[in-house]
């Protein structure tokens, strides 16, 4: 409803040939819009703090610059394992050695690291044991397991023409952080090496992100790791809880793991003594789905129950691997899996799977290599030579080249898990985010590209825009309910039940709203492509994120980054003043819109005319930026009137309130006929 004031300050727009001033306007509001006038107020002596003020980011340097590129000093360290692990299956124990050689690229020199012995999670001391419940998805369950550690050596002057020295080091720990104090100081540039004894019994349910059932193994978070150190906030100590996930340096990897004979190994990276643990037919049978596109069974169903799958059943054998270029390794083992395989590209695709999950798994496979030739089609080459998805208690969850799924009840679910987890290849594993202090770096960029690779595979489900949605629905439902929280929250701060609609799906939501109504597809995927290029085996921030994604856009987009992932700002657009006035043929329309949340949106809206004809007007969010409360814009049409006023009519945005997004024109009364005489 308009005031009087409104109303007269509207009509004598209307007589003007310019736009009437929006302070004016803003002025003349009804007394309901004062909620959204405070959000706006500016008073002397007080700061920007408007939603399009700037965002406070850590100022450019020689590391990271401002268009969000690696600055020409940018540096990590780098660390290199060879570790030989033995699967004890009558005690579900792992017991290892290890050598890490580890280089330290900072520009300072180090007196001491930290290690992440995560299996200490599993005890009911631990942090985990504190915060979660047992029973829960990432609780403990009660299980005593946690990391041995036999013996932490330096091996000084290792790799150099001397002999090494093999020191003690002195080591205290803070649940899943291991300190080491060091020999002596590594200097810039220099490199060091380790040497390291540890074991743990295996839990069943490992936080869902590994563990055992039956005869099954899926192993992960199993050998003492080096902490990052970087130039954002030095060691980065936070320990591991269960749900918030890993952040990790890149290295290449030798590994073997040893277990009895009947088992069948699924592992990160590419097995190097094939000869010694496959079958003369199953060699032959690999090097066929080297040159397929349709899967190969490598093992199949007969041949696991007749003993054929093995070169030998008793006794142990030690499988090998190598992988380059990552920033971790897991493997699963089974003596019941069945295996599939097919390529693209040169690049393997892998699934492992018991007899009991074939329906829907037989289609693993396929579905691993379509993710791999979605995603390196649209935005960045997979760069390893083979991708693996394993069947196992683990309801998904990634590793590089090795993605753990369960069971599925179907095919379009079983997709949905592979492709997401498939995805996680490029974040964090290729773009290696800290995935403790900024979850959706990793699952919220991962869950917006899995859009696509979901309607690329079964279209029938709906398209990209049909997926993107149903997503953009549930999260106007958490905003109605004022259950939203914002995104850029450390993991192990997020209520485990929101945790899926804020660090996965609402960023979906955004970079969706980035890309089709702010900045555009074309402007969007370059920026993606080049965030992914830039950061390729490196440790990006959130701000090296928005300054990328601003510098392919050319826009400054403080306020889409400080509403959508900073704060958890709401959204209303309304039609809130409309007024109709006839100048000879031509009906002159001034629209007042409204905006009565703090949070800003691009406005689309649809003017129906008497004659049934449509026009559809696109204002940038920008239009906001003098008064992000009240927008007021002026429509001339010769020889038509105005039947409604429609803001989103498609439904595209984030509005919480759409009955406010509708005006319609009143009907002129209607003329008493005069009664015939």
């Amino acid at each position: 409803m308009c005031t009087p004031t409104s109303i007269r300050l509207l009509s004598h727009a209307l007589s003007r040939p310019v736009l009437f001033p929006l302070a004016f306007l803003f002025a003349a509001l009804p007394a309901g819009h004062a909620a959204a006038q405070q959000v706006n107020v500016e008073r002397p002596g007080v700061g920007d703090t408007s939603i399009f003020a700037p965002l406070p980011l850590p100022s450019p340097n020689v590391f990271r610059l401002a268009n969000g590129a690696p600055g020409p000093s940018y540096w990590q360290n780098r660390a290199d394992y060879d570790i030989h692990a033995t699967l004890d299956t009558a005690t579900q124990t792992v017991s290892g050695e290890l050598t890490m050689r580890y280089t330290n690229n900072s520009p300072v020199a180090l007196d001491h690291i930290w290690m992440q012995v995560e299996q200490n999670a599993f005890t009911d001391t631990s942090l985990n044991a504190y915060v979660f419940p047992q029973q829960s998805r990432f609780g403990a369950r009660g299980f005593q397991g946690g990391d041995v550690i036999e013996h932490f050596d330096e091996l000084l002057n290792a790799g150099r023409t001397k002999p090494s020295r093999r020191v003690k080091l002195a080591t205290r720990v803070w649940d899943t952080m291991l300190y080491v104090e060091l020999a002596e100081p590594l200097a810039p540039g220099k490199m060091t090496s380790f040497d390291v004894g540890w074991h743990f019994r295996v839990p069943e349910h490992g936080a869902d992100r590994m563990g055992r059932d039956g005869s099954l193994y899926e192993i992960a978070q199993w050998y003492p790791r080096v902490a990052v150190f970087d130039d954002v906030r030095g060691w980065n100590t936070d320990p591991y809880v269960g749900q918030g996930e890993f952040y990790l340096e890149y290295g290449d990897f030798t590994y073997s793991v040893t277990l009895p004979a009947g088992y069948v190994v699924a592992g990160t990276g590419v097995l190097t003594n094939p000869r010694d643990v496959l079958t003369a037919t199953e060699v032959a049978r690999l090097a066929q789905a080297a040159k397929s596109a349709t899967p190969i069974h490598i093992i199949t169903q007969e041949e696991l129950q007749s003993g054929a799958a093995r070169p030998r059943t008793a006794g142990p054998l030690t499988w090998k691997f190598t992988a380059k270029d990552v920033r971790d390794v897991a493997w699963a083992a089974s003596p019941e899996y069945m295996w599939d395989a097919s390529s693209w590209n040169g690049i393997m695709a892998y699934a492992y799977y018991r007899p009991s999950a074939i329906d829907p798994w037989s289609d693993a496979a396929d579905q691993a290599r379509m993710s791999i030739v979605e995603y390196s089609e649209r935005w960045y080459p997979y760069p390893w030579p083979q991708i693996t998805v394993a069947e196992g208690p683990v309801s998904g969850m990634e590793y590089p080249m090795l993605a753990m799924e369960a069971k599925s009840s179907d095919k379009y679910d079983l997709y949905n898990v592979i492709t997401h987890e498939i995805g996680h290849d490029w974040f964090p594993m290729l773009v290696g985010s800290n995935e403790r202090i900024h979850f959706w770096q990793d699952e919220g960029l991962n869950t917006f590209i899995n859009t696509f690779s979901e309607a690329r595979r079964y279209p029938e489900k709906g398209d990209q825009m049909q997926r993107a949605a149903e997503q953009r629905e549930e999260i106007e439902e958490t905003q109605k309910h004022d259950v939203d929280i914002p995104i850029d929250e450390p993991a192990d701060r997020i209520d485990p039940n929101k945790l899926g609609f804020t660090e996965y799906d609402k960023t979906s939501v955004g970079l969706q709203l980035l890309r089709q109504e702010i900045i555009g597809p074309a402007a969007f995927d370059a920026g993606f492509k080049t965030y992914i290029r830039r950061w390729a085996y490196k440790h990006p921030t959130p701000t090296d994120f928005y300054r990328t994604m601003e510098d392919a856009s050319g826009r400054r987009l403080d306020w889409f980054w400080r509403e959508w992932f900073v704060e958890d700002d709401h959204f209303d657009q309304a039609v809130d003043t409309v007024l109709v006035r006839a100048r000879g043929d031509t009906n002159v329309i001034l629209v007042g819109y409204g905006n009565r949340s703090r949070g800003i949106l691009p406005l689309r809206v649809r003017l129906t005319l008497s004659d049934g004809s449509a026009q559809n007007y696109d204002y940038p969010a920008e239009v906001w930026s003098m008064n992000s409360s009240f927008y007021v814009r002026r429509y001339d049409f010769v020889g038509k009137t105005i039947a409604k006023i429609e803001i989103d009519p498609e439904h595209l945005l984030i509005d919480d309130d759409r009955s406010n997004n509708v005006w319609t024109a009143t009907p002129a009364p209607a003329v008493p006929s005069r009664p015939s005489p």
